[in-house]
C-alpha cells in the first residue's frame, strides 16, 4: 500500500491545480455572469440564465470532450490541462453565480436601507455592506462546491491530464491490484478534502465576528 500511496503522490499536484486554478476562473467569472442574471434588462437576464443551464446541464466530461478534441483539435491548440482548466472553470463560474445569487437575495433589506439613509456610495454600499455578508453567507456552499470541483477533477484524466485518477489507473494496469489501488486513491481524495471543510469553517466563523462587531 506505501508504493502505490507515493505513486498516487505523482498526481496530487495536477489535481490540487485544476481543482484550484478551475475555482479561480470561476468565483471570477461568476460575479459578471451573476450581475448579468440579475440585470434589470430582461434579454440580459434571459441570456445569462440559458448560459447558466446550459454549462450546469451538460456534464463535464462532455464539456472537456468538447473543448480538448472540438475545439483544441481543430481550431485553438489546447494542452489537456489547459483544457480542463477551461471546461471546469466556465462549469464553476455558472454554480458560483448561482451562490453569489442566493447570497445576495439572502441579505436582509434593512442593510440596503440603512445604506441609503447613511448617504454611503455605490462602492461604499457594495465593499462595505453587500461584500462582507455575501462572502460570509456564500462561503459553505461555495466549500461545498470545491469539494465537489475536486472530486470531478477526476473527469480530467479522460484527456490525459496526469492528476490522481491518471496514476491510479496507470498503477493498477502495471500492478493488478485494482482494489489496493483505488482504496488508496480514495485515502487521498479525502485527505485533501477534509481541510477544505474546516478551513471554510473557520473562515465563516471568523467572518461572522468581524460583522458582528
Amino acid at each position: 500500500m506505501k508504493d502505490i500511496l507515493m505513486m498516487l503522490l505523482n498526481g496530487i499536484p495536477w489535481t490540487i491545480a485544476v481543482t484550484v486554478l478551475a475555482f479561480c476562473v470561476g468565483v471570477v467569472l461568476g460575479f459578471p455572469i451573476c450581475a448579468l442574471r440579475m440585470s434589470r434588462v430582461k434579454v440580459l437576464s434571459i441570456l445569462a440564465a440559458m448560459l447558466v443551464l446550459t454549462l450546469r446541464s451538460i456534464p463535464p466530461i462532455v464539456w472537456l470532450f468538447f473543448i480538448f478534441f472540438g475545439i483544441g483539435g481543430g481550431y485553438i491548440s489546447l494542452s489537456p490541462f489547459t483544457a480542463a482548466v477551461v471546461g471546469l472553470g466556465l462549469i464553476t463560474a455558472a454554480h458560483m453565480s448561482e451562490v453569489y445569487r442566493g447570497a445576495f437575495a439572502a441579505i436582509p433589506a434593512g442593510q440596503f436601507e440603512a445604506a441609503y439613509v447613511l448617504n454611503l456610495s455605490a462602492p461604499q454600499r457594495f465593499f462595505d455592506v453587500v461584500l462582507p455578508q455575501l462572502v460570509r453567507i456564500a462561503i459553505p456552499t461555495s466549500a461545498t462546491y470545491a469539494i465537489g470541483l475536486l472530486k470531478d477533477s477526476a473527469v480530467a484524466s479522460t484527456i490525459g491530464v496526469g492528476e490522481i485518477s491518471f496514476q491510479a489507473y496507470q498503477v493498477s494496469q502495471q500492478t493488478f491490484q485494482g482494489l489496493s489501488v483505488y482504496t488508496a486513491a480514495a485515502v487521498v481524495y479525502l485527505v485533501l478534502s477534509v481541510p477544505v471543510a474546516l478551513f471554510s469553517r473557520w473562515l465563516s466563523a471568523t467572518l461572522k465576528q468581524r460583522i458582528a462587531r
